[in-house]
């Protein structure tokens, strides 16, 4: 790290990156958003970190870690003060959500534990089972919050089981639709290529009750699947290369019809 001067230390964006592990990627896509940028440079054009903005790039990974999306981050930031208040009431927020994270791994534990005891009374589970039902209960925990697991659980109750099962065997039917259609490059412009889009939605949309919450649910979802494709696919029928490629073409899918409106 650069050393301290009278007016306080600086750090150089590789320094920031190593000590906060936050990638440089990252660091400088916050700064092309206008989220957070170096408050000084050198005389050779490099950018330059200072403590203010190490609060406000702590600031923005708890508000992330808090599920706020880039925007809704900078919306917050963008009329909150630098001051003790504001750092209060941020840290109390987050050592909240520490604290019930705390409690779902707790709750994890008692689950692992149980089916170790039951590995005493009965036949040993097939391993890739096993480890992929381990790895999705940590997928499912480290996304959602909560309240939206909450949501969730009782809106497939709501639903109840055959409802539930119908609806698997409609998204199986539109991956299969969908596949085709990524393997075919079909234009993502293409009407019956969104209109299969839609209904893809439309029957994720089935499992929210409605509202804004539930809205940001559908949103953690999405990049529940864009960032553990690999993981996921592993519990489905269809190769993690081709389910990668899905996922990717439903959101240019998704993209060319959001700009199509705006025009």
């Amino acid at each position: 790290m650069s050393g301290k001067n009278a007016i306080g230390r600086r750090w150089s964006i590789g320094e920031l990156a190593q000590a906060t592990g936050v990638t440089v990627r990252a660091l400088y896509h916050y700064d092309e958003i206008g989220l957070l940028s170096a408050s000084e440079r050198t005389v050779s054009g490099h950018r330059r970190y200072t403590e203010h903005d190490l609060r406000r790039l702590y600031r923005v990974r708890a508000l992330r870690a808090l599920g706020l999306s880039l925007e809704e981050v900078a919306g917050v930031l963008v009329n909150s003060p630098d001051d003790l208040a504001t750092m209060r009431e941020l840290l109390t927020a987050q050592l909240r959500d520490l604290e019930s994270q705390a409690e779902r791994i707790h709750r994890i534990k008692h689950r692992v534990h149980g089916l170790l005891r039951q590995l005493d009374d009965a036949s040993m589970p097939d391993p890739d089972q096993f480890m992929m039902t381990l790895e999705m209960i940590s997928v499912f925990e480290t996304y959602f919050t909560q309240e939206q697991r909450d949501r969730l659980a009782e809106r497939r109750a709501e639903l109840g089981p055959e409802a539930v099962e119908a609806a698997k065997a409609r998204w199986a039917d539109l991956v299969e639709e969908l596949l085709h259609h990524v393997r075919a490059e079909t234009p993502v412009d293409d009407p019956q290529v969104r209109d299969l889009v839609s209904r893809w939605d439309a029957l994720g949309s089935a499992f929210h009750p409605g509202g804004q919450q539930d809205e940001r649910t559908t949103t953690t979802a999405r990049r529940m699947w864009q960032d553990n494709t690999t993981e996921i696919s592993r519990r489905l029928p269809w190769p993690a290369g081709q389910m990668a490629a899905l996922v990717a073409y439903l959101e240019r899918v998704r993209n060319t019809a959001s700009t199509n409106r705006e025009e």
